[in-house]
């Protein structure tokens, strides 16, 4: 019997049941939908978590103050000494000490009220130096960005990120006061975009020396320094440069009573990375639990046809067929279910990995390869959900199938 024959054969027995075939069809196109979907919110989430670190600059070590302790005697986290001074990040970029640094910045940052006429905005103020566009990879879209002169002086200027500039409706040369003090605007930051739950361009930028003596009163410590290398290959060489210059000018000289801690681009992505690689295996993985329940239900319908067409299996094997040709005629049904099903979860998923972000506040990324893996593995399940029932079929005796009723 050749190939097309049966095929041809098979079509037209599951087509003679069909809603029996839709319903096995179901099952798969549930499980191959499921994993299709459960692997794009996985590497959805990587790219959006991926993004939102690059969005601190390329290049970039974060250096951070140490912990320390409160009057009751609760250690605190990372980041809450008072360790780091702009004196430090000064340091860092001298060639002589870092040759692989490419530039340093410290920053002060806090949550303020910006107001603005009848208008007021609340959003991260950060007080910086000159070199903050160039470490954080930045742009100024209108006016300018304030000058190593102008923190030297402590002027009143602020740069405006464009989400914060136009939620107070202003532009360069107009005034927005922050605790009662004016800051002239001579700047709007270019578009940079959301990463996450973070909106890239909702900040307002001062000198330095304004925001710790006029706006947050931080005094002359810095909550972060940030440290761009010369290039990717560069990070690992600048990383023991600014380290070992910090232990250095902090007279420490055991790097383990370090009370500064230094974090790389490359340590966060990995770290994200191998959570959600994890998060979406395991989901996949309890998607693929309804692909095996439609493996079984492809099996039981393929055990129902051969028992329902036991004196066709006889007939047939009485004119001339082989087990061969009736294990191929069970065979290619089944892959055909498993194939429908295949194709149409792999249909509805990527219509779900294109409609679901426009619908709800997640991050979907459609994969082609779990596309293509889905349906070879529908066929794969549909194969052999039918090995059992056409081998079953094909030991069929032709005198006891013909003499069944």
């Amino acid at each position: 019997m050749r190939m097309g024959d049966t095929l041809m054969s098979g079509f037209q027995s599951l087509s003679s049941h069909r809603l029996r075939s839709s319903l096995t069809v179901l099952g798969i196109l549930i499980g191959i939908a499921a994993v299709i979907l459960t692997v794009g919110f996985g590497e959805g989430a990587s790219s959006s978590v991926a993004a939102e670190i690059s969005s601190l600059g390329s290049n970039l070590l974060i250096v951070q103050p140490g912990s320390t302790t409160n009057s009751s005697g609760v250690q605190l986290g990372f980041g809450s000494a008072s360790t780091l001074s702009v004196e430090d990040a000064v340091a860092l970029t001298s060639h002589y000490v870092a040759p692989d640094v490419a530039g340093a910045v410290p920053v002060v940052s806090g949550s303020e009220e910006l107001v603005a006429g009848s208008k007021n905005w609340t959003t991260t103020l950060t007080g910086t130096t000159a070199g903050y566009l160039f470490v954080r990879s930045r742009s100024v879209g209108d006016g300018s960005f304030f000058t190593s002169a102008q923190v030297a002086d402590g002027a009143d200027v602020v740069v405006l990120g464009a989400t914060t500039a136009q939620e107070l409706d202003v532009g360069v040369g107009s005034t927005v006061d922050v605790n009662g003090l004016p800051l002239q605007v001579i700047g709007i930051l270019d578009t940079a975009g959301s990463s996450g739950s973070t909106d890239e361009d909702d900040m307002a930028l001062v000198p330095i020396s304004t925001a710790q003596l006029q706006v947050l009163g931080s005094g002359s410590s810095v909550s972060t320094i940030y440290v761009k290398a010369v290039s990717n290959q560069a990070l690992g060489a600048a990383y023991q440069e600014v380290d070992g210059e910090l232990l250095a000018l902090h007279h420490i000289s055991t790097p383990a009573d370090a009370d500064f801690t230094i974090t790389t681009q490359q340590s966060l992505v990995a770290a994200s990375s191998s959570v959600d690689s994890t998060l979406t295996k395991l989901l996949a993985g309890i998607a693929a639990l309804s692909l095996i329940v439609g493996g079984i239900g492809v099996m039981n319908i393929m055990l129902v046809a051969v028992t329902e067409r036991v004196r066709e299996i006889g007939l047939r094997k009485a004119v001339g067929a082989t087990a061969g040709d009736i294990r191929r005629q069970f065979l290619s049904e089944a892959s055909m279910l498993g194939l429908s099903g295949g194709l149409a979860g792999a249909l509805i998923g990527s219509v779900g990995a294109e409609v679901l972000p426009h619908w709800a506040d997640v991050s979907l990324s459609l994969s082609p390869v779990a596309v293509v893996g889905s349906v070879v593995v529908a066929v794969g399940i549909g194969l052999m959900s039918g090995v059992y029932p056409a081998t079953r079929a094909a030991r069929l005796e032709p005198i006891d199938a013909l003499r069944n009723e």
